[in-house]
């Protein structure tokens, strides 16, 4: 990491919700989350507030460098169909070592849609991909 992340900075971003993004989606293959209601899933507006993490510390990254998501505490509070524009905005507002903490929310024009903390961890991508290529070696037959 370069030393000029700090804490305090901060990245918005915008998304126009596509219908893809809407909780049938998620798991299609499920009778009853295929019948739930077209509107943004959880899931995906908590990867849509983890990408906004992750753009702001990419300037701040070093060659080969990444980060993964490691903690989520964060609430969906409103539902947003298909169609909207969600802002999501991250804060970093800790930082212990490689580990990141940041405050996020996320808002689709009319309502604040979901609120809460984020936790990174900045890795070497070399490393990491080498253990999940081990571990991928052990999947049972």
């Amino acid at each position: 990491m370069k030393p000029s992340l700090k804490i305090g900075l901060t990245h918005r971003m915008t998304y126009r919700v596509p219908m893809n993004k809407t909780v049938p989606y998620t798991y299609p293959e499920s009778p009853e989350i295929a019948a739930m209601p077209a509107v943004f899933a959880t899931g995906n507006m908590i990867i849509l507030m983890e990408w906004a993490c992750t753009r702001l510390i990419a300037p701040h990254l070093d060659e080969g460098e990444g980060s993964l998501g490691t903690y989520v505490d964060v609430s969906h509070l409103a539902a947003t169909p298909p169609g909207f524009t969600v802002t999501a905005d991250a804060e970093l507002v800790a930082i212990d070592g490689r580990k990141l903490e940041f405050k996020v929310s996320a808002h689709d024009g009319t309502d604040l849609i979901g609120e809460g903390r984020h936790q990174r961890t900045v890795v070497p991508w070399d490393k990491f991909n080498a253990r999940v290529a081990q571990k991928a070696a052990m999947v049972p037959a």
